[in-house]
């Protein structure tokens, strides 16, 4: 197949020279592992003792990895990467808050995105982290089997219904939801609220979405097994595809308590499980819908592939490219170019809140074999192109 991501002037059209310079730069710092941790680390201790460094963090990282503090923010950017048929996906992203009114908060925000879809056909997905509904601690005892409080029962009641609510307002406003994907030790409880959603939601068509975190070995026997149960009980599969984001923390967690490793063993047999699930989930389309979530370049020559071969229109709507904002534009301007689906997850939400969101992007782009040399590669070529 031609070599469609190559081409640098549309992957970066939108952006002006200064900011194909602040990216640039961004990136050639990021490549720097311990300049990373000594930024990460000096970043978490400027905002835990409340020095001024917001205007910097917002001036730098966070511009370039997300679209503003709030969803009126980012219209401009939604906007300009649709005059481009890229679409955006509004994920608020704070992380790490464990109280009910956070909680609740993120819950209007969800719906907030949901009523945005039904007005603007940049935003055809509403999305939610399932830490973003309830505390994780709970996830986990449910995943376990461990026996919940009195208190903790109320608690887990009230993540359910924030599931129902949402879930029924993505049904009633035919917007579809991307539902994301954790830790495996809390995995099991939110795969288990997500199916109840599919079964209740999902008899006509694909509104509520799940996500395979395919660095796991045993990704495609749990979808394989899913797809048994949808047919027998009458609902359609949506998944959103991922190689992961908790590596690290997976494996020293299954060292630590001496169980076996839920990861692949090298990234060539998490490559392969990520092509095997898309492949038959494209097969099986008519039972299900799909929202292939990366950065990797083969894996979308698969699905244009399979897309060709099966006659299946590009803009199909059971089928949807992703790729996250600031990242992989090469990808994402290219393939909309084409005439195929696709959609940026656009990050927003209070720089302090969202600074977890940054530091793990960071730290993945470092951590990635040649994800940051391919973004550096990528911006030498269009500035050379330039002249700048």
């Amino acid at each position: 197949m031609e070599k469609l991501f190559n081409n640098t002037e549309v992957a970066f059209a939108l952006k002006t020279n200064s900011e194909l310079d602040r990216a640039f730069y961004l990136f050639e710092m990021i490549k720097r592992e311990p300049l990373v941790k000594i930024g990460t680390a000096v970043t978490k201790f400027a905002l835990k003792t409340h020095l001024p460094v917001e205007g910097i963090i917002r001036a730098t990282v966070f511009d370039h990895f997300c679209g503003g503090v709030t969803e009126q923010d980012c219209m401009s950017t939604i906007d300009k990467m649709y005059t481009k048929n890229v679409h955006s996906v509004l994920d608020y992203s704070a992380e790490g808050k464990e109280v009910e009114e956070q909680f609740d908060l993120a819950m209007e925000k969800t719906l907030n995105t949901i009523k945005f879809g039904t007005e603007r056909k940049s935003i055809p997905f509403a999305v939610f982290k399932p830490t973003g509904f309830g505390k994780l601690s709970l996830y986990q005892k449910i995943t376990e089997g461990t026996p919940l409080s009195a208190h903790e029962e109320v608690e887990w009641k009230r993540v359910k219904e924030r599931y129902e609510i949402v879930s029924k307002a993505a049904y009633e406003r035919d917007v579809p939801l991307l539902i994301d994907a954790e830790e495996t030790w809390m995995q099991g409880a939110a795969d288990d609220l997500i199916e109840a959603m599919m079964k209740k939601y999902n008899k006509k068509k694909v509104i509520v979405f799940g996500t395979l975190q395919l660095y796991r070995w045993d990704r495609l026997d749990y979808l394989k097994e899913l797809h048994i149960r949808s047919k027998e009980q009458g609902f359609k599969i949506g998944m959103k595809l991922v190689r992961g984001a908790y590596m690290e923390k997976e494996r020293e967690r299954a060292e630590e308590y001496g169980y076996k490793d839920p990861i692949c063993k090298n990234k060539e047999a998490t490559d392969k499980m990520f092509d095997d699930v898309l492949t038959y989930m494209f097969k099986n389309i008519e039972d299900m819908a799909i929202f292939a979530g990366t950065h990797n370049e083969e894996s979308s020559y698969l699905l244009m592939d399979l897309i060709a071969k099966s006659g299946l229109d590009k803009n199909d709507k059971r089928v949807w490219f992703g790729q996250l904002y600031g990242m992989s534009d090469h990808i994402s301007y290219n393939l909309a170019k084409e005439g195929f689906n696709v959609a940026k997850y656009l990050p927003f939400g209070p720089v302090r809140d969202v600074m977890p969101y940054l530091i793990r992007r960071a730290e993945e782009n470092t951590s990635v074999a040649g994800q940051t040399s391919r973004e550096l590669n990528l911006l030498k070529t269009e500035r050379v192109r330039r002249k700048i």
